[in-house]
């Protein structure tokens, strides 16, 4: 399994000033690459192809005066930003034929020095280094202090460089790792996630939804307020940007946080787990939008997803139309209405129910049911016809 590990970076003012360039360098040879191509589009010309771009953008451009100083950085970062580019249209074609499944990918854009993200990655090609000290030595960058969050699993194949729109370095190292099979558990749980309590699960637990935007929508507030004054194009409007910038990313990584404490406290302790497959696209166009947003459940679901597959989990989906909540779990009925305001109800077999715990029990039962067994089957098979020999008694049956 390909994984990353992401480290925080502490470059000193030079090395600043070398990665600054290195994104520079890669940014101009993609949005070059990309003007080639649509050039070559609106003239009616025959598409460019891999390598016929990287000669023209890269070979041959370090030739001329005005790109002369794409050789002042190493080349493999130059050759990724071509294959990002490569990447991005794959996709696009991939999207428009049909033969990619999920929405609509849009065709590349330009990259601008004012993005949120700037990045470079080198392979192994490059040469890139971890030092006995413990640094990462990049090529003509130097050797830039990491703080090593725990240790890597194996060798890395490359590393990309992150600059995010706070100001701060991060390292993210793609490796190989294997399969960590964790013992056999002998429980199993259902999760229905909400905005009251982020997660319920089928044995009653609630876990608390944190609000961690709500609750910093105060000195968010009062940031971007202060952004608003600043003239533009002032260095004192630069900084009130990374002070948003900075608010916005203690936000992130605190619900990052929490998305991987909870879905790793979930994995470790159930042998299958079972979500319900919501379309948080369309919730988000609600009037619940902004909470939709701080809680996160995509996230949460895909962190949910990606470890049950390294450590031997069982992990599903259940269909979004499947009556959780109008369902009752003990005997079957199904209730014609349910509003979002009612929190608990009796059912007409005389048992009550808490809306969310109830929930999370069917989409229990319901993952154990669309379980495959050992042959392959669907545990709870699908209704079939009868054949004619099937069908009816046989004579002389008592």
């Amino acid at each position: 399994m390909r994984l990353r590990y992401r480290y925080r970076l502490y470059p000193d003012a030079a090395q600043r000033q070398a990665l600054a360039q290195a994104f520079g360098c890669a940014r101009v040879v993609f949005n070059d690459g990309l003007r080639l191509r649509q050039d070559a589009r609106e003239a009616g010309l025959p598409y460019v192809s891999d390598g016929e771009l990287s000669k023209r953008v890269i070979t041959e451009a370090k030739k001329t005066p005005e790109r002369a100083w794409l050789g002042e950085v190493s080349a493999v970062l130059l050759q990724q930003a071509l294959a990002d580019l490569n990447t991005a249209y794959r996709t696009f074609f991939a999207s428009i034929t049909g033969k990619r499944k999920g929405p609509k990918i849009a065709p590349p854009r330009f990259r601008s020095k004012k993005d949120n993200r700037q990045a470079v990655r080198f392979t192994k090609n490059a040469r890139f280094s971890i030092t006995a000290g413990g640094k990462l030595r990049l090529p003509r960058i130097g050797e830039v202090p990491v703080r090593w969050s725990r240790s890597l699993p194996s060798e890395p194949s490359s590393v990309t460089v992150v600059k995010d729109a706070a100001g701060r370095y991060f390292a993210s190292f793609v490796v190989e790792t294997a399969d960590e099979r964790l013992p056999q558990a002998a429980a199993e749980v259902g999760i229905d996630l909400g905005l009251t309590h982020f997660a319920v699960t089928s044995d009653g637990r609630k876990i608390d939804n944190p609000r961690l935007l709500r609750r910093a929508a105060k000195k968010l507030r009062k940031a971007q307020q202060a952004l608003s004054r600043k003239v533009k194009g002032s260095n004192n409007r630069k900084k009130a940007v990374v002070k948003v910038s900075r608010a916005h990313a203690r936000v992130a990584d605190a619900r990052r946080d929490f998305a991987h404490k909870l879905s790793t406290a979930l994995i470790r302790d159930n042998q299958a787990i079972y979500v319900e497959n919501l379309s948080v696209r369309g919730l988000a166009r609600t009037r619940l939008a902004r909470s939709v947003h701080d809680a996160g459940w995509s996230q949460f679901v895909a962190m949910l997803e990606y470890k049950a597959a390294r450590y031997g989990r069982t992990f599903a989906k259940i269909d979004r139309w499947f009556p959780s909540s109008k369902l009752c779990s003990a005997c079957g009925t199904v209730q014609d209405e349910m509003p979002l305001n009612v929190r608990s109800w009796t059912c007409a077999c005389g048992v009550a129910h808490d809306r969310d715990v109830n929930a999370a029990i069917n989409i229990l039962a319901a993952g154990r049911a669309d379980r495959r067994n050992a042959c392959g089957d669907p545990v709870r098979p699908p209704l079939a016809v009868a054949r004619v020999g099937e069908a009816g008694s046989l004579r002389g049956a008592a």
